[in-house]
């Protein structure tokens, strides 16, 4: 990939000044791969802090991001750069952020690599003579798609157990086995939820978030996720899942469900969903005439994903489109199944409970995730798309025709019998006996005022 012409400008500016800069990185990772990175990194050595900020205030705004000029952020122009000096990382504390940072532009690269969590992000490169700088072999590593942890310095911070989940999500990569058993010996209770969160995002909108979720399981992080974890071992009919146990099952309809990112409306909530949908088969599995049943998995499947939620998310408004899809997860597949017996006033009033094109994608995801194909148009998904579209509630939920002022305009007296003739006009809406506003006003003209008691 093509330099940005910052990264020569600023590595020119330090050879001149009698230093040396180099990309770091994810800069150096994604350039060897292909790809366009995403940020600038430079690592500079032999000039002191001083030094350093000074001569970069001369291209652009610099800010302080670091502890003790570690890190220094720079705005210009042309583009934006994070520049720091070579430092070591002493633990101070528990979590990822209990480190003393010390920043030493002489130290060597090997030494100033050290720090660093794989041997793929501790490659750097010289924009000036093309040089890449391998003290740990990564640029093999990368060519085998493997992490591997650059020193025994990776398990002072807990947070690169969940980078393994991100990366292999982001690359489809493995994980070294010395590399895995080293995660299982590290602690995640002592991240903030915050953090944690911040690293399931990552992974569920990698291209591989199953592959990451079983690498996580490998990595010992599960454990820390006990309603995921759950799922490991959890038997299934052979016959409608021949790909293994739950968890299996959960990875694979994970990475089909990438295959419909595209059209989610919220990627988090409907990925959070695939991933929960069948958390209640750990709950209520067993065999029975000659076939394992876990009949109510859908409704039990509440309570472990509200639980998995607080772990991982503090968003209240997360948690009842989560739980609705899961709770509704089989509806699609049911409801073909009956077919025209199905009453318009059952899928609206599904529509009322979950958004129904969502629902169609973790129903697809679900179906997806067999290791075998699924037929275009899937017949589930067609259907009540087709349903959905003719009753006018494929995009949002019906709506009660009738309000509160309306009653109250009709010198209903403020109350408790209000709501409940609201909601028997909507009941009567939703099984289509009152077509349109004029309709249920009419039918509200007819009904007695409730007593006032007076």
């Amino acid at each position: 990939m093509k330099l940005p012409p910052l990264a020569k400008t600023l590595c020119q500016a330090v050879h001149d000044a009698g230093g040396r800069g180099f990309l770091v990185g994810g800069s150096v990772r994604d350039r060897l791969l292909g790809r366009e990175a995403k940020d600038l990194d430079l690592e500079v050595y032999g000039l002191e802090a001083d030094a350093l900020k000074k001569l970069l205030s001369t291209f652009g705004k610099v800010h302080l991001v670091g502890q003790h000029f570690a890190v220094l952020h720079l705005s210009t122009e042309n583009g934006n750069a994070e520049v720091s000096l070579p430092r070591t990382e002493s633990k101070t504390g528990p979590g990822h952020k209990g480190f003393e940072v010390s920043a030493n532009p002489h130290m060597s690269v090997r030494d100033a690599s050290r720090r660093r969590d794989f041997t793929v992000n501790a490659m750097l490169e010289d924009p000036l003579t093309g040089e890449v700088v391998d003290p740990w072999n990564g640029r093999s590593d990368l060519e085998r798609g493997l992490l591997r942890h650059v020193s025994s310095a990776f398990s002072e911070d807990p947070l690169r157990v969940m980078r393994v989940g991100r990366f292999i999500a982001r690359y489809g990569w493995e994980v070294h086995p010395e590399t895995a058993a080293l995660c299982r010996s590290l602690d995640l209770d002592e991240l903030p939820r915050e953090r944690l969160e911040m690293e399931w995002r990552q992974i569920l909108s990698g291209d591989y978030p199953g592959k990451a979720l079983l690498a996580l399981e490998t990595c010992g992080a599960l454990r820390f996720f006990p309603e995921l974890e759950a799922l490991r071992g959890v038997p299934q009919d052979p016959r409608w899942h021949p790909e293994g146990d739950v968890l299996q099952h959960t990875a694979l309809c994970l990475d089909a469900a990438v295959q419909r990112r595209a059209e989610m409306k919220d990627v988090w909530i409907e990925m959070l969903a695939v991933m929960c949908h069948d958390l209640g088969k750990a709950i209520h599995t067993y065999f029975q005439r000659s076939r394992w049943r876990c009949p109510s998995h859908d409704t039990d499947g509440e309570g472990p994903t509200v639980q998995l939620l607080k772990r991982i998310n503090g968003v209240s408004d997360v948690v009842a489109p989560v739980v609705a899809l899961v709770r509704e997860h089989l509806r699609p597949s049911q409801l073909q199944m009956v077919g025209d017996a199905v009453k318009d006033g059952a899928i609206r009033r599904l529509a009322t409970r979950v958004d129904i094109p969502a629902l169609c994608r973790v129903a697809w995801s679900d179906a997806a995730g067999r290791d075998e194909p699924l037929p275009d148009p899937w017949p589930p998904e067609a259907w009540l798309m087709h349903r959905a579209v003719n009753l006018g509630v494929k995009d949002a939920a019906p709506e009660n025709f009738l309000r509160g002022s309306d009653l109250l305009s009709r010198d209903w007296p403020a109350g408790p019998e209000v709501g409940k003739c609201l909601k028997r006009a909507f009941e009567l809406q939703l099984d289509g006996k009152l077509e349109n506003r004029e309709a249920a006003l009419g039918w509200l003209d007819k009904q007695k005022l409730p007593s006032t008691g007076e």
